[in-house]
């Protein structure tokens, strides 16, 4: 095998989206770990034959495995986020509401727990938030894209299942706390928002936020589950934590999250039931910015503790404090309901091992998962 300079190749994003190893593959075509890796980073070509075996372990045609540069469709996007580069920047696809969105892969958005293959690369810039982009896959599997925006570490847990059951369909989970994910719907970056925000006034879960936010755009809320809510100790609880003033009083450090996201309001709300100044807390100010950052920050001694839910407290071993059971909803314009993707995606919320998943991770009660809580 010799290098292509115009050859390209998905054979990565095909894997990765079976659940291949490189080793598993080359084990499965009769080739090498290191041939693997040489053509998916486009360091060699492969032979006809090498060609031919990987196609028919994924499953696919050598054509939606290998192409040429020049035969690459171009197609305009609006950017989902700003950035200071644009040529050459890779990016993920995905068709909201009649046009391409584009989301930059830079920095954490690049990576899940590996990099993520991109769909296309900025190929030019049309104006402040349009780009050509060039695609590096075929188009009718983009079309094929849900887009799920929301900071539930089991989102992506969800999208993974799915994905084994519907091979075709692809699950983008992008990362954003409760309201931010909420700012996304509304400007068509997403097909749904995950989010958990209590409002005391009226009691109520999610429902106040969306009908303040998306104003006269038609929506319905669906549980995804409800989960417990509540400070993160360290194992054992050695400082005795019972309650927010706890805290004060022990002049405990903690951590934690960013404006929009539903942990820090239900820490405000909390030090307000006891009178108690934001600012008393000690590292009030010291944000992360995912329930996986609050945990590793209290597991590393970085504070002593954080606002997060029951589920990430058991999957780091560290002890937990309730506070409040919290419905996270899933928010969907309804202009969206009949596309076929997204029917996909919500149709799995009724199958028993997306509940067994969510009860395995504790603190989920999935007695609600799937139903219409609300209708905006």
């Amino acid at each position: 095998m010799k290098q292509d300079s115009e050859l390209r190749n998905n054979l990565k994003s095909m894997r990765t989206r079976l659940g291949m190893s490189q080793q598993e593959l080359a084990n499965l075509a009769k080739v090498t770990r290191q041939t693997i890796s040489g053509v998916e980073s486009g360091q060699y070509a492969p032979s006809v034959a090498i060609a031919l075996r990987l196609a028919k372990v994924l499953g696919c045609q050598v054509a939606d495995l290998f192409w040429f540069e020049e035969d690459l469709l171009e197609i305009e996007a609006v950017l989902a986020k700003s950035i200071s580069c644009s040529q050459q920047q890779p990016v993920s696809l995905a068709r909201i509401g009649g046009q391409w969105i584009a989301y930059p892969l830079v920095g954490k958005d690049a990576f899940r727990l590996e990099m993520i293959p991109a769909d296309g690369k900025i190929n030019s810039l049309s104006n402040a938030n349009t780009v050509r982009v060039r695609l590096l896959d075929d188009i009718d599997k983009l079309h094929n894209t849900v887009v799920i925006v929301g900071c539930a570490p089991v989102l992506s847990l969800w999208a993974q299942a799915t994905e084994r059951w519907y091979p075709q369909l692809r699950v983008q989970h992008n990362f954003a706390n409760s309201m931010a994910a909420l700012h996304s719907l509304c400007k068509g970056e997403a097909h749904i928002a995950g989010m958990h925000l209590y409002d005391p006034e009226t009691g109520e879960h999610n429902t106040p936020f969306v009908r303040e936010l998306l104003a006269e755009r038609a929506a319905v809320l669906i549980t995804l589950g409800v989960w417990e809510e509540g400070i993160l100790v360290e194992s054992g609880n050695p400082m005795g934590i019972k309650t927010v003033t706890d805290l004060v009083e022990a002049k405990a450090m903690i951590v934690n999250r960013e404006l929009g996201a539903g942990t820090r309001l239900l820490l405000e709300h909390k030090l307000q039931e006891e009178k108690l100044p934001f600012h008393a807390v000690k590292g009030f100010d010291h944000i992360v910015k995912s329930h996986q950052e609050v945990a590793e920050a209290v597991v590393s001694g970085i504070a002593k503790a954080g606002i997060s839910t029951a589920s990430i407290a058991a999957s780091f071993g560290l002890g937990f404090v309730p506070l409040h059971s919290s419905r996270y909803d899933l928010v969907i314009l309804k202009e969206y309901l009949e596309e076929a993707p997204v029917k996909q995606l919500l149709g799995t919320l009724g199958n028993r091992l997306i509940h067994s998943q969510l009860e395995v991770l504790g603190g989920y009660d999935t007695s609600k998962t799937g139903d219409v809580v609300a209708t905006i």
